[in-house]
Protein backbone atom coordinates (compact mmCIF):
# COMPACT_ATOMS: atom_id res chain seq x y z
CA UNK A 1 0.00 0.00 0.00
CA UNK A 2 1.21 3.37 -0.90
CA UNK A 3 2.31 5.91 1.75
CA UNK A 4 -0.19 8.89 2.66
CA UNK A 5 1.83 11.89 2.34
CA UNK A 6 2.64 13.35 6.04
CA UNK A 7 0.13 16.70 6.22
CA UNK A 8 -1.40 18.26 3.07
CA UNK A 9 0.76 20.69 1.59
CA UNK A 10 -0.40 24.25 -0.29
CA UNK A 11 1.94 25.71 -2.27
CA UNK A 12 4.03 28.67 -1.30
CA UNK A 13 2.10 30.97 -2.99
CA UNK A 14 -0.61 30.54 -1.45
CA UNK A 15 0.76 29.85 1.89
CA UNK A 16 2.15 34.00 1.75
CA UNK A 17 -0.85 34.76 0.52
CA UNK A 18 -2.99 33.63 3.86
CA UNK A 19 -0.34 34.99 6.25
CA UNK A 20 -0.26 37.89 4.20
CA UNK A 21 -4.23 38.21 4.88
CA UNK A 22 -3.54 37.64 8.71
CA UNK A 23 -1.13 40.20 9.41
CA UNK A 24 -3.30 42.99 6.89
CA UNK A 25 -5.91 41.96 9.87
CA UNK A 26 -3.60 42.16 12.74
CA UNK A 27 -2.51 45.91 11.54
CA UNK A 28 -6.42 46.63 12.06
CA UNK A 29 -5.60 45.73 15.54
CA UNK A 30 -8.36 43.15 15.10
CA UNK A 31 -11.46 45.22 14.14
CA UNK A 32 -14.30 43.94 13.20
CA UNK A 33 -15.38 47.03 11.00
CA UNK A 34 -13.60 47.98 8.02
CA UNK A 35 -15.23 50.47 4.54
CA UNK A 36 -14.27 50.52 1.00
CA UNK A 37 -13.47 53.90 1.77
CA UNK A 38 -10.52 52.83 4.03
CA UNK A 39 -9.59 49.88 1.37
CA UNK A 40 -10.10 51.78 -1.98
CA UNK A 41 -11.01 55.00 -3.70
CA UNK A 42 -12.51 57.96 -1.33
CA UNK A 43 -16.16 58.66 -2.04
CA UNK A 44 -17.76 61.90 -0.63
CA UNK A 45 -21.29 60.36 0.40
CA UNK A 46 -21.87 61.91 3.90
CA UNK A 47 -25.72 60.78 4.04
CA UNK A 48 -27.31 57.60 3.23
CA UNK A 49 -30.46 56.21 1.60
CA UNK A 50 -32.08 53.63 3.94
CA UNK A 51 -31.53 50.56 3.29
CA UNK A 52 -33.62 48.17 1.29
CA UNK A 53 -35.75 45.49 3.27
CA UNK A 54 -37.05 41.69 1.64
CA UNK A 55 -34.84 42.99 -1.20
CA UNK A 56 -32.96 39.49 -3.36
CA UNK A 57 -29.89 38.36 -1.47
CA UNK A 58 -26.38 37.73 -3.50
CA UNK A 59 -23.76 35.07 -1.33
CA UNK A 60 -20.24 34.72 -3.31
CA UNK A 61 -18.78 31.68 -1.33
CA UNK A 62 -15.42 31.43 -2.73
CA UNK A 63 -13.21 28.50 -2.01
CA UNK A 64 -9.70 30.00 -2.01
CA UNK A 65 -7.01 28.04 -3.23
CA UNK A 66 -8.71 26.51 -6.09
CA UNK A 67 -11.14 23.92 -5.24
CA UNK A 68 -10.75 20.62 -7.66
CA UNK A 69 -14.12 21.14 -9.29
CA UNK A 70 -13.66 17.28 -10.48
CA UNK A 71 -13.93 15.86 -7.10
CA UNK A 72 -16.90 17.75 -6.15
CA UNK A 73 -18.72 16.78 -9.63
CA UNK A 74 -17.41 14.31 -11.00
CA UNK A 75 -17.24 13.56 -14.70
CA UNK A 76 -17.70 9.92 -14.69
CA UNK A 77 -18.57 9.37 -18.24
CA UNK A 78 -15.39 10.57 -19.28
CA UNK A 79 -12.65 7.59 -18.93
CA UNK A 80 -9.88 9.67 -18.97
CA UNK A 81 -10.55 10.89 -15.34
CA UNK A 82 -10.34 7.09 -14.29
CA UNK A 83 -6.89 6.78 -16.31
CA UNK A 84 -5.51 9.92 -14.97
CA UNK A 85 -6.32 9.04 -11.02
CA UNK A 86 -5.90 5.50 -10.48
CA UNK A 87 -5.40 5.97 -6.88
CA UNK A 88 -8.06 9.41 -5.72
CA UNK A 89 -10.97 9.46 -8.62
CA UNK A 90 -14.25 8.65 -6.95
CA UNK A 91 -15.68 5.28 -7.85
CA UNK A 92 -18.78 5.83 -10.20
CA UNK A 93 -21.39 3.52 -8.00
CA UNK A 94 -20.45 5.45 -5.47
CA UNK A 95 -21.91 9.23 -6.74
CA UNK A 96 -24.54 11.18 -5.85
CA UNK A 97 -27.50 12.04 -8.24
CA UNK A 98 -25.65 10.46 -11.01
CA UNK A 99 -26.42 10.92 -14.52
CA UNK A 100 -25.03 9.81 -17.75
CA UNK A 101 -21.64 11.89 -17.15
CA UNK A 102 -21.90 13.51 -13.87
CA UNK A 103 -22.61 12.70 -10.42
CA UNK A 104 -21.81 14.32 -7.02
CA UNK A 105 -19.10 13.97 -3.75
CA UNK A 106 -20.85 12.05 -1.76
CA UNK A 107 -19.84 14.15 0.86
CA UNK A 108 -22.26 16.30 -0.43
CA UNK A 109 -25.51 14.47 1.01
CA UNK A 110 -26.84 17.26 3.14
CA UNK A 111 -27.61 19.08 0.19
CA UNK A 112 -29.41 16.49 -1.53
CA UNK A 113 -32.56 17.89 -0.48
CA UNK A 114 -31.90 20.97 -2.54
CA UNK A 115 -30.73 19.40 -5.38
CA UNK A 116 -34.30 17.27 -5.64
CA UNK A 117 -36.28 20.37 -5.44
CA UNK A 118 -34.34 21.85 -8.33
CA UNK A 119 -32.82 24.13 -5.93
CA UNK A 120 -29.14 23.48 -6.67
CA UNK A 121 -27.19 23.29 -9.79
CA UNK A 122 -23.28 22.44 -10.96
CA UNK A 123 -22.23 24.83 -14.22
CA UNK A 124 -18.79 22.71 -14.76
CA UNK A 125 -15.83 23.73 -17.34
CA UNK A 126 -16.20 27.49 -15.96
CA UNK A 127 -13.10 29.91 -15.80
CA UNK A 128 -11.07 32.74 -17.11
CA UNK A 129 -10.93 32.87 -20.47
CA UNK A 130 -7.01 32.46 -20.50
CA UNK A 131 -5.59 29.97 -17.55
CA UNK A 132 -3.89 31.86 -15.07
CA UNK A 133 -1.54 29.57 -12.58
CA UNK A 134 -0.93 32.17 -9.73
CA UNK A 135 -3.29 32.34 -6.86
CA UNK A 136 -2.81 36.09 -6.50
CA UNK A 137 -2.87 37.25 -9.83
CA UNK A 138 -5.81 34.91 -10.64
CA UNK A 139 -8.00 35.79 -7.78
CA UNK A 140 -7.58 39.78 -8.74
CA UNK A 141 -8.42 38.87 -12.44
CA UNK A 142 -11.60 36.44 -11.30
CA UNK A 143 -13.05 39.54 -8.89
CA UNK A 144 -12.01 42.38 -10.86
CA UNK A 145 -13.69 40.49 -13.69
CA UNK A 146 -12.54 43.46 -16.11
CA UNK A 147 -9.57 42.45 -18.08
CA UNK A 148 -7.30 45.31 -19.32
CA UNK A 149 -9.00 48.02 -16.94
CA UNK A 150 -6.63 50.21 -14.53
CA UNK A 151 -9.64 50.72 -11.85
CA UNK A 152 -9.01 48.89 -8.73
CA UNK A 153 -12.88 48.31 -8.60
CA UNK A 154 -14.58 44.74 -7.83
CA UNK A 155 -16.82 43.45 -9.79
CA UNK A 156 -19.92 43.21 -6.67
CA UNK A 157 -18.88 47.04 -5.76
CA UNK A 158 -19.98 48.08 -9.32
CA UNK A 159 -23.25 45.79 -8.47
CA UNK A 160 -23.80 47.23 -5.22
CA UNK A 161 -23.07 50.83 -7.29
CA UNK A 162 -25.42 50.56 -9.96
CA UNK A 163 -27.46 53.28 -8.72
CA UNK A 164 -27.68 56.11 -6.24
CA UNK A 165 -28.22 54.31 -3.37
CA UNK A 166 -24.85 54.25 -0.76
CA UNK A 167 -25.13 52.67 2.43
CA UNK A 168 -22.36 50.64 3.41
CA UNK A 169 -24.56 47.27 4.52
CA UNK A 170 -25.82 46.72 1.51
CA UNK A 171 -22.75 44.65 0.83
CA UNK A 172 -20.89 43.18 3.40
CA UNK A 173 -18.11 40.37 3.90
CA UNK A 174 -18.50 37.77 6.75
CA UNK A 175 -15.82 36.25 8.67
CA UNK A 176 -13.23 38.34 8.29
CA UNK A 177 -12.14 41.88 8.61
CA UNK A 178 -10.50 41.94 5.27
CA UNK A 179 -12.96 42.63 2.44
CA UNK A 180 -12.45 40.94 -0.68
CA UNK A 181 -11.26 42.43 -4.02
CA UNK A 182 -14.93 41.76 -5.38
CA UNK A 183 -16.03 44.75 -2.61
CA UNK A 184 -13.11 47.09 -2.92
CA UNK A 185 -14.27 50.32 -4.88
CA UNK A 186 -15.69 53.67 -4.25
CA UNK A 187 -18.82 52.77 -2.87
CA UNK A 188 -19.21 51.52 0.97
CA UNK A 189 -18.74 48.21 2.20
CA UNK A 190 -18.88 46.99 5.47
CA UNK A 191 -16.46 44.02 6.39
CA UNK A 192 -17.19 42.02 9.79
CA UNK A 193 -15.71 38.91 11.52
CA UNK A 194 -18.98 37.87 13.39
CA UNK A 195 -21.95 40.27 13.66
CA UNK A 196 -21.61 40.95 17.84
CA UNK A 197 -18.01 41.63 17.21
CA UNK A 198 -18.74 45.23 15.42
CA UNK A 199 -19.22 47.55 18.22
CA UNK A 200 -17.79 51.11 18.44
CA UNK A 201 -14.24 50.89 20.41
CA UNK A 202 -14.70 52.05 24.33
CA UNK A 203 -18.55 52.25 24.32
CA UNK A 204 -18.73 49.27 26.52
CA UNK A 205 -20.99 47.92 29.55
CA UNK A 206 -19.09 51.28 31.16
CA UNK A 207 -20.44 53.71 29.02
CA UNK A 208 -23.83 53.92 30.60
CA UNK A 209 -24.36 57.26 29.00
CA UNK A 210 -23.57 56.60 26.07
CA UNK A 211 -20.68 59.44 26.07
CA UNK A 212 -18.15 57.40 23.71
CA UNK A 213 -20.65 57.29 20.77
CA UNK A 214 -21.29 61.17 21.24
CA UNK A 215 -18.22 62.37 21.51
CA UNK A 216 -16.86 60.47 18.36
CA UNK A 217 -19.61 61.46 16.22
CA UNK A 218 -19.06 65.33 17.43
CA UNK A 219 -15.08 65.18 16.71
CA UNK A 220 -15.80 63.55 12.90
CA UNK A 221 -18.99 65.80 12.36
CA UNK A 222 -17.01 68.57 10.74
CA UNK A 223 -14.19 66.40 9.21
CA UNK A 224 -13.51 66.52 5.16
CA UNK A 225 -11.77 64.33 3.13
CA UNK A 226 -11.57 60.29 2.95
CA UNK A 227 -11.02 59.89 6.88
CA UNK A 228 -14.16 61.58 7.72
CA UNK A 229 -16.29 59.83 5.48
CA UNK A 230 -15.28 56.51 6.90
CA UNK A 231 -15.73 57.72 10.26
CA UNK A 232 -19.69 58.78 9.21
CA UNK A 233 -19.65 55.57 7.26
CA UNK A 234 -18.46 53.34 10.13
CA UNK A 235 -21.53 55.19 12.47
CA UNK A 236 -23.97 54.14 9.91
CA UNK A 237 -23.34 50.45 9.50
CA UNK A 238 -22.74 50.36 13.38
CA UNK A 239 -26.27 51.55 13.78
CA UNK A 240 -28.15 49.76 11.74
CA UNK A 241 -26.53 46.37 12.63
CA UNK A 242 -28.03 47.09 16.12
CA UNK A 243 -31.47 45.31 15.01
CA UNK A 244 -29.36 42.00 14.22
CA UNK A 245 -27.17 42.22 17.17
CA UNK A 246 -30.61 42.30 19.52
CA UNK A 247 -31.93 39.28 17.63
CA UNK A 248 -30.17 35.62 19.08
CA UNK A 249 -27.20 34.50 18.21
CA UNK A 250 -28.75 30.80 18.03
CA UNK A 251 -29.71 29.42 14.44
CA UNK A 252 -33.06 29.35 13.98
CA UNK A 253 -35.72 26.43 12.73
CA UNK A 254 -33.31 24.10 14.39
CA UNK A 255 -30.18 24.44 12.42
CA UNK A 256 -27.28 22.91 13.22
CA UNK A 257 -23.94 24.36 11.53
CA UNK A 258 -20.15 22.27 11.26
CA UNK A 259 -17.46 23.63 13.86
CA UNK A 260 -15.27 26.08 12.18
CA UNK A 261 -14.71 29.19 10.59
CA UNK A 262 -17.44 28.50 7.03
CA UNK A 263 -20.23 27.22 9.34
CA UNK A 264 -19.76 30.76 11.59
CA UNK A 265 -19.71 32.70 8.72
CA UNK A 266 -22.34 31.23 7.29
CA UNK A 267 -24.42 31.76 10.84
CA UNK A 268 -23.86 35.28 10.92
CA UNK A 269 -24.78 35.67 6.97
CA UNK A 270 -28.12 33.69 8.18
CA UNK A 271 -28.74 35.69 11.44
CA UNK A 272 -27.62 38.89 8.77
CA UNK A 273 -30.44 38.29 6.10
CA UNK A 274 -32.95 37.61 8.80
CA UNK A 275 -32.39 40.58 10.41
CA UNK A 276 -33.23 41.94 7.32
CA UNK A 277 -31.42 45.45 7.07
CA UNK A 278 -30.90 45.47 3.77
CA UNK A 279 -27.69 43.39 2.80
CA UNK A 280 -27.87 42.82 -0.87
CA UNK A 281 -24.66 41.10 -1.26
CA UNK A 282 -22.52 38.85 1.36
CA UNK A 283 -19.38 37.53 0.64
CA UNK A 284 -17.89 33.96 2.73
CA UNK A 285 -14.10 33.63 2.15
CA UNK A 286 -13.20 29.26 3.05
CA UNK A 287 -9.91 27.79 2.49
CA UNK A 288 -7.64 26.36 2.12
CA UNK A 289 -8.51 24.05 -0.72
CA UNK A 290 -4.92 23.86 -2.78
CA UNK A 291 -4.57 20.13 -2.44
CA UNK A 292 -1.44 19.72 -4.23
CA UNK A 293 -0.97 16.63 -1.54
CA UNK A 294 -3.17 14.81 0.47
CA UNK A 295 -6.52 15.28 -1.46
CA UNK A 296 -6.90 11.47 -0.68
CA UNK A 297 -9.77 9.47 -0.97
CA UNK A 298 -13.29 8.65 0.30
CA UNK A 299 -11.25 7.11 3.22
CA UNK A 300 -8.86 9.73 4.21
CA UNK A 301 -7.63 13.03 3.14
CA UNK A 302 -8.57 16.77 2.99
CA UNK A 303 -11.22 16.82 0.09
CA UNK A 304 -13.48 14.43 2.20
CA UNK A 305 -13.50 16.29 5.39
CA UNK A 306 -13.52 20.10 3.66
CA UNK A 307 -16.50 18.90 1.44
CA UNK A 308 -18.39 17.59 4.35
CA UNK A 309 -17.94 20.53 6.29
CA UNK A 310 -19.08 22.88 2.91
CA UNK A 311 -21.83 20.63 2.48
CA UNK A 312 -23.08 20.76 6.31
CA UNK A 313 -22.61 24.38 7.02
CA UNK A 314 -24.61 25.49 3.70
CA UNK A 315 -27.30 22.68 4.66
CA UNK A 316 -27.88 24.52 7.72
CA UNK A 317 -27.54 28.10 6.51
CA UNK A 318 -30.99 27.28 3.99
CA UNK A 319 -32.26 25.49 7.24
CA UNK A 320 -31.31 28.93 9.20
CA UNK A 321 -32.95 31.42 6.91
CA UNK A 322 -36.21 29.68 7.24
CA UNK A 323 -38.63 32.17 5.00
CA UNK A 324 -36.26 33.94 3.58
CA UNK A 325 -34.22 31.42 1.60
CA UNK A 326 -37.21 32.31 -1.11
CA UNK A 327 -34.88 35.75 -1.62
CA UNK A 328 -31.42 34.24 -1.17
CA UNK A 329 -28.83 32.94 -4.12
CA UNK A 330 -25.77 31.15 -3.09
CA UNK A 331 -22.88 30.85 -5.86
CA UNK A 332 -19.26 29.55 -5.36
CA UNK A 333 -16.54 30.42 -7.30
CA UNK A 334 -12.81 29.18 -7.38
CA UNK A 335 -9.85 31.00 -8.46
CA UNK A 336 -8.99 27.92 -10.71
CA UNK A 337 -9.16 24.50 -10.97
CA UNK A 338 -6.83 21.24 -10.33
CA UNK A 339 -5.22 19.18 -13.09
CA UNK A 340 -6.75 16.39 -14.86
CA UNK A 341 -3.54 13.76 -13.15
CA UNK A 342 -2.98 13.39 -10.02
CA UNK A 343 0.57 13.94 -8.51
CA UNK A 344 2.72 11.55 -6.61
CA UNK A 345 1.18 13.18 -3.45
CA UNK A 346 -1.86 12.28 -3.61
CA UNK A 347 -2.72 15.51 -4.78
CA UNK A 348 -3.29 18.03 -7.95
CA UNK A 349 -1.57 20.76 -9.01
CA UNK A 350 -2.96 24.26 -10.78
CA UNK A 351 -5.20 23.56 -13.47
CA UNK A 352 -8.10 26.19 -15.33
CA UNK A 353 -11.14 24.73 -15.48
CA UNK A 354 -13.59 24.44 -12.65
CA UNK A 355 -16.90 24.19 -11.35
CA UNK A 356 -19.57 26.40 -9.94
CA UNK A 357 -22.04 25.73 -7.48
CA UNK A 358 -25.40 27.80 -7.46
CA UNK A 359 -28.34 26.58 -4.90
CA UNK A 360 -31.54 28.40 -3.55
CA UNK A 361 -33.71 30.96 -4.94
CA UNK A 362 -34.12 31.04 -8.63
CA UNK A 363 -31.97 28.12 -9.41
CA UNK A 364 -32.78 25.81 -12.12
CA UNK A 365 -31.54 22.47 -10.80
CA UNK A 366 -29.44 20.42 -12.56
CA UNK A 367 -26.08 20.05 -14.23
CA UNK A 368 -25.14 22.54 -17.00
CA UNK A 369 -22.20 23.58 -18.94
CA UNK A 370 -20.34 22.11 -21.99
CA UNK A 371 -17.81 19.61 -21.79
CA UNK A 372 -14.61 18.81 -23.63
CA UNK A 373 -13.08 15.46 -23.22
CA UNK A 374 -10.12 15.28 -20.89
CA UNK A 375 -6.80 15.26 -22.62
CA UNK A 376 -7.75 17.66 -25.39
CA UNK A 377 -6.58 20.97 -23.21
CA UNK A 378 -2.83 22.03 -23.17
CA UNK A 379 -1.42 21.02 -19.61
CA UNK A 380 -3.43 18.17 -18.78
CA UNK A 381 -5.91 20.89 -17.85
CA UNK A 382 -9.93 20.97 -17.99
CA UNK A 383 -10.67 23.29 -20.98
CA UNK A 384 -12.89 26.01 -19.91
CA UNK A 385 -15.96 26.17 -22.35
CA UNK A 386 -17.91 29.14 -19.87
CA UNK A 387 -16.56 31.99 -18.92
CA UNK A 388 -17.30 32.59 -15.24
CA UNK A 389 -18.53 35.86 -15.94
CA UNK A 390 -21.43 34.25 -17.90
CA UNK A 391 -22.99 32.28 -14.85
CA UNK A 392 -22.90 35.43 -12.34
CA UNK A 393 -24.01 37.80 -15.27
CA UNK A 394 -26.92 35.19 -15.03
CA UNK A 395 -27.86 35.80 -11.40
CA UNK A 396 -26.75 39.67 -11.07
CA UNK A 397 -29.57 40.37 -14.09
CA UNK A 398 -32.24 37.74 -13.25
CA UNK A 399 -31.94 37.80 -9.20
CA UNK A 400 -30.64 41.55 -8.80
CA UNK A 401 -31.86 43.47 -11.82
CA UNK A 402 -28.65 44.59 -12.53
CA UNK A 403 -27.28 45.63 -15.91
CA UNK A 404 -24.57 43.13 -16.67
CA UNK A 405 -22.70 45.78 -18.48
CA UNK A 406 -22.58 48.19 -16.07
CA UNK A 407 -21.14 45.07 -13.68
CA UNK A 408 -19.25 43.21 -16.48
CA UNK A 409 -17.87 45.97 -18.26
CA UNK A 410 -17.25 44.91 -22.02
CA UNK A 411 -18.04 41.68 -21.79
CA UNK A 412 -21.25 39.80 -23.87
CA UNK A 413 -22.60 37.14 -21.78
CA UNK A 414 -23.41 33.90 -23.19
CA UNK A 415 -26.84 31.59 -21.85
CA UNK A 416 -26.18 29.46 -19.15
CA UNK A 417 -29.71 28.37 -18.16
CA UNK A 418 -28.84 28.02 -14.68
CA UNK A 419 -31.07 30.89 -13.44
CA UNK A 420 -34.24 31.40 -14.07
Amino acid sequence: MTDRPAAPATCEEYAGLSRRGFLRTAALGGAALSTSAVFGTAFVETSYAAPRRGSSVLVVLSLRGAVDGMSLVVPHGDPAYYTARPRIAIPAHQLLVRDGFFGLHPALAPLLPLWRSGRMAAVHATGLAVPNRSHFSAMEAVEDADPGSAARVGWLNRLVGRDAQRHPLRAVQVGSTVPPTSLVGPVPTMALSDVDAVRLAGHDKWDTHHRRPASMRTMWSGVSGPLGTAARTAFTAIDDLRPVQATSAKPANGASYPQGDLGAALASAARTIRGDVGAEVITVDHGDWDHHSGLGTLQWGSMQAMTKELAGALAAFFTDLGRAADRVTVVTISEFGRRTRENASFGLDHGHGNVMLLLGAGVRGGYHGTWTPLGSATDDDLAVTTDYRSVLAEVVTRRLGASSAQVFPGFSPETVGAVT
